[in-house]
């Protein structure tokens, strides 16, 4: 099953400073912003619900973006584009130039979720994946931020023991448009002689590439605890070897920040032996897709997590849950919406510059699960069994 357990965790400002869920506490708000701008009385939303779940999930957010938009006085207007499965199977393309024309006339893109059984055997370039690479490539959108950490209300969704998990607090920095899933050459190719085949992708990261996605991961940390773990493989890897070296010079930069490297092998072991030992990681695009993964079930799962991908100043950023399409559930009302709203509270902070109504999602979600709703995901004994559609309403309700 693609999607499953999770934890409610936000990201605070554009360097994605985690939310502490608890009313006691105020979020930590970033000092460096990559956004620029003001709030506006009306903003243009692309909604991207993909495959699966994610139309479910789109429509249990909008009840609550329509009523924390009308609270605080500015207005909301949704346009739908096609990605994924639904591109491919409307437009025999994963994400067709009129969707990307649509996105970067919006102020900000929301989207669900891509994918499915059903596309898993088309050549490449007409998989749903295919459409999320080329979004990202095409909007510049070069940094995932993608936190994990444990809140009392879900510790024991996790399938760890409480002592290892309890005050774990992850921020996974990934570079998202380079690496080895742009690289090229890359192909398969078979011999015209012994007609075996042989495949190849190539890792490729430039000086740039590596230095803004580091320097990145450096302002997050100087909002956190302020260590930085590189992750690579330079024992073996030349890209490698170039990503250390950048990201060495680069925290010359940043005295005030301790730096540590390790490879990729011993930091997906350790994430899961001592994860309390972590505060950003910092990796390139395919060791930062599995560490993400991988973080996210410290916590239960990717269920309850929303994620920012961001880049070049102008362009729109998208806001996603970091689960999958969940094809095994999909039109059953089960999915949880969580992660979708809030990950659409994410956007009010960073692309619409309404905070104000992001911290009023993030009560709702935190006072819905306060009050003992859950949705079957994470569901415990004794607690209150909802819907997607049920879990949306009652969140909006909270606001």
């Amino acid at each position: 099953m693609i999607y499953s357990l999770g934890v409610f965790l936000v990201v605070i400002a554009v360097v994605a400073q985690a939310f502490q869920l608890t009313s006691s506490h105020t979020p930590r708000m970033s000092r460096i912003s990559m956004m620029s701008g003001e709030a506006k009385s009306h903003y243009k939303i692309t909604l991207l619900p993909g495959d699966g779940i994610g139309p479910e999930i789109i429509q249990a957010t909008l009840p609550v973006l329509d009523k924390v938009s009308k609270k605080h006085g500015f207005s909301l207007s949704y346009t739908e584009a096609d990605i994924g499965g639904a591109a491919l199977d409307r437009h025999n393309d994963p994400f067709p130039d009129s969707a990307l024309k649509i996105c970067r006339e919006s102020d900000s893109i929301l989207l669900a979720s891509i994918g499915g059984y059903k596309w898993d055997n088309n050549p490449r370039h007409l998989r749903p994946e295919t459409g999320l690479l080329k979004m990202r490539k095409s909007l510049g959108l070069f940094a995932n931020l993608r936190p994990a950490k444990v809140l009392p209300q879900l510790i024991d969704a996790s399938t760890l023991k409480r002592e290892v998990i309890e005050g774990v607090d992850i921020m996974v920095v990934r570079e998202l448009t380079g690496g080895i899933y742009f690289g090229t050459p890359k192909a398969i190719e078979t011999d015209p002689i012994t007609g075996k085949r042989k495949g190849y992708s190539t890792a490729v990261y430039t000086d740039e590439e590596i230095e803004r996605i580091a320097r990145r991961a450096f302002e997050i940390a100087r909002v956190r605890r302020k260590k930085v773990t590189s992750v690579d493989k330079a024992n073996v890897l030349d890209v490698s070897q170039l990503w250390r070296e950048v990201v060495i010079q680069v925290s010359k930069d940043y005295p005030d920040v301790e730096l540590s490297h390790m490879y990729i092998d011993n930091c997906a072991m350790q994430v899961i032996r001592n994860p309390k030992q972590f505060d950003v990681i910092v990796c390139g695009n395919m060791f930062g897709d599995i560490l993400s993964d991988e973080a996210s079930m410290l916590v239960g799962s990717l269920g309850m997590l929303p994620s920012a991908s961001i880049g070049v100043p102008g362009q729109p950023g998208v806001f996603e849950p970091c689960h999958g399409s969940a094809p095994d559930i999909a039109g059953q009302n089960k999915a949880n919406p969580i992660a979708q709203i809030l990950s659409a509270a994410m956007m009010l902070r960073y692309d619409l510059h309404q905070p104000k109504a992001a911290d009023d999602i993030e009560k709702a979600v935190e006072k819905v699960l306060d009050s003992g709703y859950r949705t079957g995901d994470i569901m415990s004994a004794g607690l209150k069994l909802l819907g997607c559609r049920e879990m949306g309403e009652e969140i909006a309700k909270a606001i």
